[in-house]
């Protein structure tokens, strides 16, 4: 192993001890004379792990017996359920490593489930940055270290099964980038800012606002803001402490992974991550202090009998009963008209608030694209129809056939993990008793369409490779590539050279219920499919790959392909 000037280097070594008195006294009298000449890793930046059978804690220190004799007096509290400790070393760690490995072991012990982990939150110092040589501990020695923690059975996965999983990418402890760790810090303060000044005759909680489009990291940041608003719930001395606070979604798929997040970190508990309706339903007129909000254009803005919500707007339901209100907002993922978000009904309940800030986050985390193909994906989204940009790293690909889109889906599946087929939502034909299928128009081949249920979500079933998923299987999560059927109501118009969008063929009958009060129905309903493309087209990590099933739509976009492919 090299480091990247060459200078050669010993492997990392993984030593076990005892977590008691005894074992550390042991321990650090076998290396005694090391210690002495602190010219050893008893002096030196390293990490470790402590765990039982079931619990796991992970840290980094420059004072590795201090730090101990630490943990050791926690033993009865915090650390009764650990009872060995795992020293990590490496002649090249120096404090920015250590902390950078940390992280990383942190966020892959949570997505390997092997323990539940004790750690609570990060430092706010805790960003992405850069130092010297981290390309070595990111590609070669954190490999290495997993390796070695695998072979002594403290770790189940390989790191490429825990990188699909959706857990590790909605991790709390993930480093956050500068643009993340400003908002997080601005949305903590507001919230300990705001429950001081909060009265029990308020009738609305204050309300922060977090805006962005598809792939900017929202979802990451709030499940960071409020993995550490519950750890300091558990701190004396903290404004937040004792505090009631939850975290809502309206999308039984997201819910799942919050979750499954919350059984993986000890102090989370699931009964604190909810859909709105339920939880406003246990609350009824309770006051609770903080109700953080994920996707909040999914909200309902209007009563909903199905869902056995009697009241107007869950967001101003939401804003009566806690004292602060943080939703993520993105206006362009709205996919029902009763749900029908816009700037103008989002405004309004900034005015109702006592007071209200908003932040807008922009840059792109998911898609590993150029800002070409990215604008051609939102072109896309306003019917325009572009020149196929120069996709270089990321494949964008459009194919004559669904059975050739799925082969190379099921090849790029076997190869990255985490590739699947998705649809527009213009396939409801029951056939063969009570399966639905998307079907290919130009020939018989056909993948079952829009199976749910269970407590894993539809991307991380090896079986859905089989079948086609739909935006509600699929909205807010990644995956490596992603193969997108424009379904029948996707159509081109040759004569304006434009996407045309036929609102009858959209088999979501649920999209368009609720139309009273909506101005232009019509247009409304158009909006809501463009909506389902531009989330559907945005999934994709490494890879974009279509297939229209509209005769004229895919004639257009095979010849633009093949333009870029004689240029």
């Amino acid at each position: 192993m090299k480091l990247d000037k060459g200078v050669s280097v010993k492997m990392i070594e993984v030593i076990p001890l005892d977590f008691d008195e005894k074992g550390l006294k042991d321990f650090v009298e076998k290396n005694l004379d090391e210690i002495e000449r602190s010219a050893d890793y008893l002096n030196y930046p390293v990490i470790y792990i402590l765990n039982g059978q079931k619990e796991a804690y992970i840290g980094e220190t420059v004072h590795f017996q201090k730090r101990m004799k630490q943990h050791l007096k926690l033993k009865q509290a915090e650390r009764k359920n650990v009872d060995q400790i795992n020293l990590v070393k490496h002649e090249t760690f120096n404090r920015s490593a250590t902390f950078h490995l940390e992280t990383k072991l942190i966020n892959y012990f949570l997505g390997d489930e092997k323990y539940t982990l004790q750690n609570k939150s990060k430092t706010a110092s805790d960003f992405t940055h850069n130092y010297h040589n981290k390309s070595f501990y990111d590609d070669q020695l954190f490999p290495e270290l997993w390796s070695a923690l695998h072979e002594k059975g403290l770790v189940r996965n390989e790191l490429h099964a825990i990188e699909n999983k959706d857990i590790f990418k909605l991790s709390p402890f993930k480093e956050l980038s500068l643009e993340q760790m400003d908002l997080k810090e601005r949305v903590l303060e507001f919230c300990e800012t705001r429950i001081d000044k909060a009265k029990p005759e308020d009738m609305y909680g204050d309300l922060y606002v977090i805006e962005g489009e598809a792939g900017v990291g929202k979802s990451v940041v709030l499940s960071s803001i409020f993995n550490t608003i519950q750890a300091r719930t558990n701190e004396a001395g903290s404004k937040l402490h004792q505090t009631e606070n939850y975290l809502v979604v309206n999308h039984e798929e997201m819910l799942k992974t919050y979750k499954g997040i919350a059984k993986q970190v000890k102090h989370l508990k699931a009964g604190h991550f909810a859909k709105p309706t339920p939880l406003l339903n246990k609350l009824q007129d309770k006051k609770v202090d903080i109700i953080l909000v994920d996707e909040a254009h999914l909200l309902l803005t209007k009563s909903d009998a199905y869902n056995n919500f009697r009241a107007d707007n869950h967001l101003e339901e939401l804003m009566k009963v806690a004292k602060v209100v943080i939703v993520i907002f993105d206006q362009h993922q709205v996919l029902k008209l009763k749900s029908k978000w816009n700037q103008g009904l989002l405004e309004s309940f900034k005015q109702k608030a006592k007071h209200a800030e908003t932040y807008q986050l922009t840059n792109q985390f998911r898609m590993q694209a150029s800002e070409e193909v990215i604008d051609w994906i939102n072109a896309f989204k306003d019917k325009r129809i572009q020149a196929f940009p120069e996709s270089n790293d990321y494949e964008l690909r459009v194919f004559d056939t669904l059975e050739q889109m799925h082969q190379l889906i099921m090849q790029r599946d076997k190869e990255h993990g985490l590739s699947r087929v998705v649809s527009t939502f213009d396939y409801l034909h029951k056939k063969d008793g009570e399966t639905y299928y998307v079907y290919e128009s130009n020939g018989e081949y056909k993948l079952p369409w829009n199976t749910t249920g269970g407590k894993t979500t539809w991307a991380e079933k090896s079986e859905t490779i089989a079948e086609a998923g739909s935006i509600y299987t699929i909205q807010g999560f990644d995956l490596n590539y992603v193969g997108i059927v424009l379904g029948p109501s996707v159509t081109y118009d040759e004569t304006k050279d434009c996407l045309v969008i036929d609102t009858n063929l959209y088999k979501d009958t649920g999209a368009y219920a609720g139309i009273d009060g909506v101005e232009n129905v019509e247009l409304a309903k158009e909006q809501i499919v463009l909506n389902s493309i531009n989330i559907l087209m945005k999934r994709g990590v490494q890879g974009l790959y279509l297939y229209a099933s509209n005769q004229a739509l895919r004639d257009k976009l095979l010849h633009i392909q093949k333009k870029r492919i004689q240029r």
